[in-house]
């Protein structure tokens, strides 16, 4: 076929390809580039355990007869989830959010409430999103598949900056373009590892209500971090947050389960989410029940609280940032020109070199110093981060990051020499 969708030309589209093919060639090569949960406490036997206590439920709290419970898992189920109740109850233990059931989507992963919301807002030419350069790249991909324009917003050590998103509203106000929403990962982004803090979280709020803009709030990391504060959606007063959920890091990768809460009165009544659910029968008509129940068998055996249930799991990952981050400081402290960022949680670490960083360094990586991390100009689209590279610490033990920095920092140094 000679012509097909233009998303599939751009190179966001493929980018994350690129690793699986390298981590297939170079399969001994120490992977510092996955932003996959660490596998230490996975356990086969905990999906039935799961499945187990959510049926209890059913029968339990829901009085639901031995057929009914049947039909919960085995049938289609509700396009909005079957277990929209629950994760209303987990955003209200561990995130101060009071999210009324009716405004939960469960989706097939945080992907697809991308997707569905980008769909939904984007109504012609002129509807533009707003996002952090760099951003993550499902969002990017999400962006390039309604076709919604992407304006980026320049990004500082504290997160999105605040000032260049008041000018880029501005400039596209006089171009002409209508600014639905402005994409931001408030907690340890994606790509970066950067936080907002509390009075940018509050400033972020007020100028999106006096440009009357959404936020669109992904909220992947949030629960990894040695202090918390609270989501924008717990602040938001205005009804201006769409929240955008997912338990692939903290409850299942493999369930692909994720959600969003979308509160929002549209015209002619209702909820934005119900308008969601409706472009979601047409996409994936629902999520997998069976997926839902094991999600849910995880929240009722911790009290709802996924804070409780990732303990040992936070404990690692601020465990592995640290020693990375001690790493970094021991081999690549005296380089000249070598900086890094120090987050406080989540997965990533941002690291500045004088020199290129592109695909061809990657793969001489791979196949010469057996180590493997993500160029940072992927998450840019290709127009900038090319001295950066993002570092994962999520998937490793203490003694592959001490090789894997080590292998990084005679990458380094060589190119420095």
């Amino acid at each position: 076929m000679e012509t097909l969708h233009g998303s599939l030309a751009d190179p966001a589209i493929s980018s994350m390809n690129l690793l699986n093919e390298l981590i297939d060639e170079y399969p001994r090569a120490i992977s510092m580039a996955a932003g996959r949960p660490h596998e230490e406490f996975f356990d086969v036997g905990q999906i039935h355990q799961y499945l187990d206590s959510y049926c209890d439920h059913l029968r339990r709290d829901r009085k639901l007869s031995e057929a009914e419970v049947t039909r919960t898992l085995f049938q289609y189920g509700a396009t909005k989830g079957v277990i929209a109740d629950l994760v209303a109850g987990n955003l209200a233990e561990d995130e101060d959010i009071v999210a009324a059931p009716e405004s939960v989507v469960v989706t097939v992963g945080c992907q697809e409430a991308m997707f569905l919301v980008l769909r939904a807002l984007r109504t012609d030419e002129n509807d533009v999103l707003l996002a952090p350069a760099p951003t993550y790249v499902g969002l990017t991909g999400a962006a390039l598949l309604t076709d919604t324009p992407v304006r980026p917003v320049r990004s500082t050590e504290d997160g999105i900056d605040l000032d260049d998103l008041t000018h880029q509203l501005k400039l596209a106000r006089e171009a002409g373009k209508r600014v639905r929403a402005c994409y931001v990962t408030p907690d340890f982004a994606n790509p970066t590892g950067t936080s907002m803090d509390l009075p940018a979280r509050r400033r972020l709020l007020e100028i999106a209500a006096e440009h009357g803009i959404l936020l669109l709030e992904d909220n992947a990391y949030g629960l990894f971090g040695a202090d918390r504060l609270p989501s924008l959606k717990a602040l938001d007063d205005a009804g201006i947050v769409v929240y955008l959920g997912s338990f692939a890091k903290t409850g299942m990768p493999g369930a692909r389960v994720g959600y969003v809460v979308a509160d929002q009165p549209v015209a002619g009544g209702g909820l934005l989410a119900d308008q969601l659910s409706k472009l979601k029968g047409m996409l994936t008509v629902n999520t997998s029940p069976i997926a839902q129940a094991v999600i849910a068998g995880k929240l009722l055996r911790n009290d709802l609280s996924l804070t409780r249930a990732n303990a040992r799991e936070t404990a690692i990952y601020q465990r592995n940032l640290h020693l990375t981050l001690d790493g970094l400081s021991r081999t690549l402290g005296a380089c000249p020109g070598v900086t890094w960022n120090t987050p406080t949680g989540g997965f990533f670490i941002t690291v500045t070199v004088p020199f290129t960083v592109d695909d061809d360094l990657l793969a001489h990586a791979a196949r010469d110093h057996g180590v493997l991390f993500t160029p940072m100009h992927h998450f840019y689209g290709g127009k900038g981060g090319f001295n950066q590279l993002r570092l994962s610490i999520s998937l490793l033990t203490p003694d592959l990051i001490d090789e894997g920095v080590s292998r990084l920092a005679a990458l380094i140094t060589g190119r420095l020499r």
